[in-house]
C-alpha cells in the first residue's frame, strides 16, 4: 500500500508542478502557434487568390473571390459579372470573407482580441464549411462523418481539429505571451 501511495504522490507532484509552471503561458501560445502553423498560410494564400496582385487591386475582391465565396451558380445568375452583383448582401459577404482570411490569422498569431477573434474564426469556419457543401458541391467522402473510420476527411475531421485550439483560446485566453496580456497590463485591466 505504501508503494502505491508513493507513486500516486509522485504522479500528483510531477503533474501539478508541470501545470503550475506552464499554466499562465504555455497552452495559450501553443494553441495559437499550432493553429497558425497549420492554417496561417492556408488562409493568407487563400485570401491572395481573391484579390488583385498589386496595390490598389489588393483592396478589391476579384471575380475569383465571388466564385470561391458565393459559388459559380450564383455568380452565373449575374452573368459572371461582379459589377452586376448587388452590394447587399453579396458584395458585403465577399468583402468580409476575403478580408477575414487576411485579418483573423494575424490576430490569432499576435494574440490580439484573441477570444473575439477565435469566436469569429469558428463562425468563419462554419460558414466556409456551409459554402463548400452547398455551393461547391463537395462529395460525401470529402465531407466525411464524425466518429467514422476515415481519419482524414477534409471537412468534418480537419475542421473539427481546426476548431479545438480556437475553443481553448475562447475558454482560457491567449496567455501572458500575447498582445492582449500586454495591453491589459498597460491599460490596467489585468491584475496579474
Amino acid at each position: 500500500m505504501a508503494v502505491i501511495r508513493f507513486f500516486i504522490n509522485l504522479y500528483d507532484a510531477v503533474f501539478s508542478t508541470l501545470q503550475k509552471i506552464t499554466e499562465d503561458w504555455f497552452l495559450g501560445i501553443t494553441a495559437r502557434l499550432f493553429f497558425c502553423s497549420v492554417l496561417f498560410w492556408y488562409f493568407i494564400n487563400s485570401a491572395f487568390t481573391k484579390v488583385g496582385a498589386t496595390f490598389p487591386d489588393t483592396l478589391i475582391p476579384t471575380d475569383s473571390a465571388y466564385i470561391q465565396i458565393l459559388g459559380e451558380k450564383l455568380f452565373e445568375q449575374y452573368s459572371f459579372s461582379a459589377a452586376q452583383i448587388p452590394v447587399f448582401p453579396y458584395k458585403i459577404i465577399v468583402f468580409l470573407g476575403t478580408y477575414t482570411e487576411f485579418i483573423l490569422p494575424v490576430l490569432i498569431l499576435i494574440g490580439l482580441f484573441t477570444r473575439f477573434t477565435a469566436v469569429a474564426f469558428i463562425f468563419f469556419i462554419f460558414v466556409l464549411t456551409y459554402v463548400d457543401i452547398t455551393q461547391h458541391g463537395v462529395d460525401v467522402k470529402t465531407i466525411g462523418e464524425i466518429f467514422d473510420r476515415v481519419h482524414n476527411s477534409e471537412i468534418s475531421d480537419q475542421r473539427l481539429l481546426w476548431t479545438f485550439p480556437l475553443l481553448y483560446l475562447i475558454l482560457r485566453g491567449p496567455g501572458v505571451l500575447s498582445l492582449d496580456f500586454v495591453l491589459g497590463k498597460i491599460f490596467g485591466y489585468r491584475k496579474s
